[in-house]
């Protein structure tokens, strides 16, 4: 009989709201053994806005998240992974990548994986502003440890989020697209946050380049790092 690795317990640590939909969605359809739990601090993108910069509190706080979710043990047993699905930690996400042992992804480490992996100019595009520089600046930085060197443009989707968030998900999906068209030179887009993924078909019905959402290539390296001995 083939050896069938038990389905994992995996935590899931949001931001917003608004991403915990695309990140269950992305389980049911590209994970449906493991079992993923929320947790959500809607608070830290409201005060990431006000202060303007993860500091050491805000830094605390995301250790605190990590540990409590890599101690419960329920369901499918202990936590196996941690995927934090707020795009605009990536310093807070990495310091709880260095203390803990269990496998921990940034939200969009796995989809500039793919863009990179074809190279050339990369458009990303973001519906929530402070997220941006730092987005930026990881692209650049595993372009750079692959020795890479690529053009990367970013799009702030300007009212997409308040949109999504009072409900008109039509025009939170034309706000996006319309910021995705701006990126006229890139061979590829990516969306930034979890919760710009619903628009993915939109944008790539109507652009000639390929379109990657992050939850979906998220889970699917989450998959890989907690079954390495599973063929996905």
């Amino acid at each position: 009989m083939p050896f069938e690795q038990p389905a994992p317990r995996i935590a899931l640590i949001h931001a917003l709201a608004e991403s915990v939909t695309p990140a269950q969605a992305a389980f049911r359809d590209h994970w449906p053994a493991a079992y993923p739990f929320d947790l959500l601090d809607s608070s830290l993108a409201v005060d990431l806005a006000e202060s303007g910069r993860l500091d050491d509190p805000m830094m605390v706080r995301f250790q605190t998240l990590a540990d409590y979710a890599a101690g419960t043990v329920g369901k499918a047993g202990s936590t196996a992974g941690i995927l934090f699905t707020c795009s605009a930690f990536g310093p807070a996400i990495d310091q709880v990548k260095q203390r803990l042992t269990i496998p921990v992804l940034r939200p969009n480490e796995s989809a500039f994986d793919a863009a990179l992996d074809k190279g050339g100019r990369i458009g990303l595009v973001v519906s929530f502003g402070p997220s941006a520089p730092a987005l930026h600046r990881e692209l650049l930085s595993m372009a750079a440890d692959r020795g890479q060197t690529v053009q990367a443009d970013i799009a702030v989707a300007e009212g997409a989020l308040a949109a999504l968030k009072a409900g008109d998900t039509a025009a939170h999906d034309r706000i996006v697209l319309h910021a995705a068209k701006s990126l006229r030179a890139a061979d590829i887009i990516i969306l930034g946050q979890f919760s710009l993924a619903r628009a993915q078909s939109l944008l790539q019905s109507r652009l000639n380049v390929p379109v990657l959402s992050t939850p979906v290539a998220a889970v699917e390296a989450l998959r890989r790092r907690c079954l390495p001995f599973e063929k996905v």
